[in-house]
């Protein structure tokens, strides 16, 4: 899919090295140097994805990634930073960036995540409501796409980039795993259904708190998928089953127990919490 692409950065050299990347691929590109030319490009035609630096001079990033969301028809915007803050990410999520890429990064990179945005569907733009946006508690209420949900998982990681590497795939997998859930069994896969995410992170725990809007999960009934379904290494049955695009279903549900070290649902089955443990 070719289409037109904004680079914004007031690097001459990156700039022109990520345009002429994009070129290669068959895309229209345009550039520009600060946040007064990106708003001029955007008001002069279609803009499908645009590549926003962070760092601008004068007016940032984030200022301009605030106007942009005002337009009628904004792009899909990739923010392109070398400050990896939290409290940078969080605007970011709030100003309804589509992805986030940390300088620096293998110019191969910004291909994969343009033809990701590119080929995700409308609902994978739909807007994030941020309740609480600080590092410590993050809050988010998004709609039951599983794109979105993708947009979700993408933040959530980097604010855990911190911990052990082991700690971080242990508890990205759960929580991929219970949004998903959410999603597509009490969200139905329905936009105009919400669910509401919570992150809160303390010196020596790390707590997901996710609602869904539905009924809940038969937890009797995914517990039995899960035992008639035997693996002699659990995760990489898990793993092998993401790898070819299927849900692991019951057993991925099961199994997110052995990846956090507390699993606690309400009455209802339609929320949950998980908490992993950290040294």
């Amino acid at each position: 899919m070719f289409s037109r692409i904004l680079v914004v950065d007031d690097d001459r050299g990156f700039r022109h090295l990520m345009s002429a990347l994009l070129q290669d691929k068959g895309h229209i590109v345009v550039q520009a140097a600060d946040g007064p030319a990106a708003l001029r490009e955007l008001a002069g035609g279609v803009i499908d994805v645009m590549l926003l630096d962070v760092g601008l001079p004068g007016m940032s990033g984030l200022d301009v990634l605030a106007v942009v969301q005002t337009l009628a028809v904004p792009p899909r915007v990739v923010m392109i930073t070398a400050d990896d803050a939290p409290e940078t990410l969080l605007k970011a999520v709030r100003g309804q960036a589509d992805r986030y890429l940390t300088k620096p990064f293998e110019p191969a990179a910004i291909l994969e995540v343009v033809d990701d945005v590119l080929a995700a569907p409308p609902a994978a733009a739909l807007p994030i409501e941020v309740v609480s946006a600080r590092p410590e508690w993050v809050e988010l209420v998004a709609p039951c796409s599983l794109r979105v949900a993708d947009r979700i998982q993408s933040f959530m990681m980097r604010l855990e980039a911190d911990l052990p590497e082991a700690v971080r795939e242990s508890v990205g997998r759960a929580f991929r795993e219970l949004l998903s859930n959410a999603v597509e069994w009490g969200g139905k896969l329905d936009p105009t259904r919400m669910v509401r995410i919570s992150c809160i992170r303390a010196r020596r725990m790390l707590l997901y708190r996710i609602a869904d809007p539905g009924k809940g999960f038969d937890i009797d009934k995914l517990q039995h998928a899960a035992i008639s379904n035997p693996a002699d290494d659990p995760l990489r049955h898990f793993a092998e089953r993401e790898e070819k695009g299927i849900r692991p279903g019951g057993f991925g549900l099961a199994m997110t127990r052995s990846l956090v070290d507390e699993l606690i649902y309400n009455e209802a089955r339609n929320e949950v919490i998980c908490i992993k443990y950290l040294d």
